[in-house]
Order: C-alpha cells, then structure tokens, then sequence
C-alpha cells in the first residue's frame, strides 16, 4: 500500500512541476486556450495512466510529456483543420521560430507604446494578446462584462495603431 502511495505522491508533484510549462507548450502550438487546456488534461491524464512506469524514472518525465503534448496538439488541430481552419493552422506546428533580434527590435518599439495605453486597456491587451485568453475570460480574469473587454481591445488596438504608424 505504500507503494501505491508513493507512486501516486510522485504523480501530485509531477503534475505540480510541470503542468505551468506544458500549458504554455500547448498554448504556444494550439493558440487557443481552450484546446491547450483540453491538451494538457489529457497529457497529465496519460502520465496517471502511466505513474507507475514514469515513477521509476527511465528516461525523462518532462520530455516525456512534452512530446505527449505535441502530439495531441498536433492531432487535435489536424482534425479541425479538415472541419474548421485552412491549411495555415498547421503551418504554425512548423513554422520556425523568430529570430531573437527581432523580438527585441519589436519590444523596444512595441514597450513604449504599450505604457501610454491606460491601465484597464493594457490588461485587456495582455490578456487577449499575450495570455490568448478567450473574451469570456479575460472579461472574468479582469472582472468587467465581455462588451466592455471587447470596446477596450477594440480602442486600445486603435491606439497601438496610431502610436505605432507616428512612430514610423
């Protein structure tokens, strides 16, 4: 019965490690938070599937839900994409990642901009744009109605807009 317990003790912190991380991974390939959470839950529900084996350590446990992850994301967005999207949604799964140079060139534009926004548009902007939540959620997270989240994204998009345009 010990054993039990510990193998299941071992799962609790697994989860807790490393599902912030395996979230941001799903999110990163799904663009939907939604469906990365969709990935995550199934992720961490095969890795309770398989605590015994992960829990007597071959190999890595990280890499190990990694590559569940990616896999379901890549399965889940090949099924929408026959009923839903076009062919650019799984261009993302393979599409290389930015240069860092210009990352950092689009920050330094983009940081000044984003400070003279006010404050409820940046958290509207942060959580729509950069959290990729969903209205609904962003409208909870913020505690404002989804009208008011969409009327902020809305006018602060316009004015990054503006800013940016007069900046170049």
């Amino acid at each position: 019965m010990d054993d039990v317990r510990t193998v299941d003790e071992s799962y609790t912190e697994l989860v807790v490690r490393h599902r912030a991380p395996v979230r941001a991974y799903a999110l990163k390939l799904t663009g939907n938070s939604g469906t990365a959470e969709d990935v995550v839950q199934e992720t961490f529900l095969r890795a309770w599937r398989n605590r015994e084996r992960l829990a007597m350590g071959a190999g890595s446990i990280r890499s190990w839900l990694f590559t569940v992850a990616h896999n379901l994301a890549v399965d889940v967005l090949r099924g929408r994409q026959v009923h839903l999207v076009g062919d650019d949604v799984l261009d993302r799964l393979q599409r290389p990642v930015r240069d860092h140079a210009e990352m950092v060139a689009d920050s330094a534009v983009l940081r000044p901009a984003l400070s003279r926004l006010s404050a409820e548009h940046r958290a509207v902007v942060f959580e729509l744009y950069y959290r990729r939540s969903s209205v609904a959620e962003a409208a909870r997270l913020i505690g404002v109605p989804p009208g008011t989240v969409k009327s902020r994204a809305h006018n602060a998009v316009r004015a990054l807009r503006a800013d940016l345009a007069a900046a170049a």
